[in-house]
């Protein structure tokens, strides 16, 4: 079920009223959400129900298991059973068609011809977000961090709870189990400032993003026949079609939880106002970029064991992180650029002892992101790489239009969106809270002329662009 669609229109009222209703039992409410997250997410194929409850059933299995062992050695027994349960699933559905066929063209490349190895499989939507949530859950209490829970609804709850289920945030399980396991109340404020994130996520998403992504498609499918500047234009236009698709995603899924009583954490802080690459990861899809940190770069080491040792762990990182967005060798040069980069980055604050860069840092932060998009957006390296050599043959002739006016309607939405985004940036509010600046009738206002936006910009585009991932 797609949150842009008239399903979702009409699931999500109906399930709020009905949960409100059970105020009175919060374990009827959880299970409730369950059943009605289940029918969320069986509603694209109900064959994949079968992966996330068995993932579930294990974790929480296994998450017993591991405070309850005495001794080191066996805690990190059932933890690697958790680690390679999950990553094993994860692996299969998602990565070895991807391995099988690199394999086949290595071969291929030095003369040995192999069988097709590949299999007839599809990707689970939503399987890379809630393998990552699960394996933080059994690894916070390895680490002691957290207790396992002992409340079966409660953690299938947490694992399949569908405002988060298909594309993040990736919410921890110290912050979320602790809110599915008690009484939530009806909460006007939270209500309110729910149902003004879920609109400015529909903006964002099917006025801003979609209509982006009409030009960004038609240059894309057929960049062989346009020049340097169409080639930039719709660059830069892919770099807003996905952060207005994603973070309205973020916006809406955060928002949906609100109006049943939880909290997520923000997944995106107006990444692009970023002077360095470092800054720009902390506010970038940061549920990912931090499970990243805690789990990953940490566990490598960090910056612990010397300043080689740190870009090494930057660097994998960041690859596997580039990995983890799609089997695709674009992905893991998008991630190594980035991992790059942030190498060098650290190794100039070392050297000049400084912080952060000025306000230059704004344009090389938004130019190194731009050129790491084309990878992430590009079919394969071939295309990408003709992509980069002719942005920077610098032959800038007549800007390619298409339909004027859709062209006219990208680029008034995406000041529109640039500007509302620029407000938020500089007030002293996140946007999480910042319809608590509205009264009733100013947040009814808005509401409907976003409402009309919506009618007036809609376009045909549906998938949210990390469905994908």
């Amino acid at each position: 079920m797609l949150f842009n669609s008239l399903e979702y229109l009409i699931f999500l009222p109906v399930v709020f009223i009905i949960y409100w209703l059970l105020k009175n039992s919060y374990k009827k409410q959880n299970i409730l959400l369950l059943i009605s997250s289940y029918i969320f997410y069986g509603w694209w194929d109900y064959r994949f129900l079968s992966l996330i409850i068995f993932s579930s059933f294990l974790d929480y299995f296994v998450g017993q298991k591991i405070e309850d062992a005495i001794g080191d050695k066996n805690k990190k027994h059932w933890l690697l059973v958790s680690l390679f349960s999950n990553l094993g699933l994860l692996g299969v559905f998602k990565y070895y068609n991807f391995f099988a066929d690199s394999f086949a063209s290595t071969m291929s490349n030095i003369g040995w011809e192999v069988n097709d190895l590949t299999l007839n499989i599809i990707l689970p939507v939503g399987i890379s977000f809630y393998t990552f949530q699960t394996l933080s859950y059994s690894i916070d209490i390895y680490r002691n961090q957290i207790k396992a829970s002992r409340d079966i609804v409660g953690f299938f709850t947490f694992v399949s709870l569908f405002p988060q289920l298909v594309a993040g945030p990736i919410e921890r399980a110290s912050n979320l189990i602790p809110q599915i396991e008690r009484k939530r109340n009806l909460n006007i404020t939270l209500i309110k400032t729910g149902i003004f994130q879920i609109f400015i996520g529909l903006f964002r998403k099917v006025a801003i993003a979609d209509n982006l992504g009409i030009y960004v498609d038609s240059v894309y499918s057929n960049y062989e026949i346009h020049n340097s500047s169409t080639l930039l234009v719709a660059t830069i236009f892919y770099a807003f079609q996905i952060y207005f698709d994603f973070s309205g995603y973020s916006d809406i899924a955060i928002g949906s939880a609100k109006l049943f009583g939880f909290k997520f954490n923000r997944n995106f802080n107006f990444p692009y106002f970023s002077r360095t690459l470092t800054e720009f990861w902390r506010r970038w899809h940061m549920s990912l970029s931090f499970w990243l940190r805690d789990y990953l770069y940490i566990s490598l080491g960090g910056n612990r064991k010397g300043i080689i040792i740190t870009y090494r762990n930057l660097l994998l990182t960041m690859l596997i992180g580039g990995l983890w967005h799609g089997s695709s060798w674009n992905f893991v040069i998008w991630g190594g650029i980035h991992g790059l980069f942030l190498s060098l980055e650290k190794y100039t604050f070392s050297a000049l002892n400084i912080k952060t860069f000025n306000a230059f840092g704004y344009i090389y932060t938004f130019v190194v992101v731009l050129v790491a998009w084309i990878f992430f957006r590009a079919p394969d390296f071939h295309s990408a790489s003709t992509i980069i050599t002719e942005i920077f043959s610098f032959d800038y002739g007549p800007l390619f239009i298409g339909n004027i006016n859709a062209f006219v309607n990208a680029v008034l939405l995406l000041l529109i969106g640039f500007l509302i985004d620029l407000k938020i940036f500089r007030s002293d509010v996140s946007l999480e809270e910042y319809g608590t600046r509205f009264s009733s009738v100013k947040l009814s206002i808005i509401v409907s002329i976003i409402i009309l936006m919506l009618c007036l910009f809609y376009s045909t585009a549906e998938n949210f662009i990390y469905f994908q991932f």
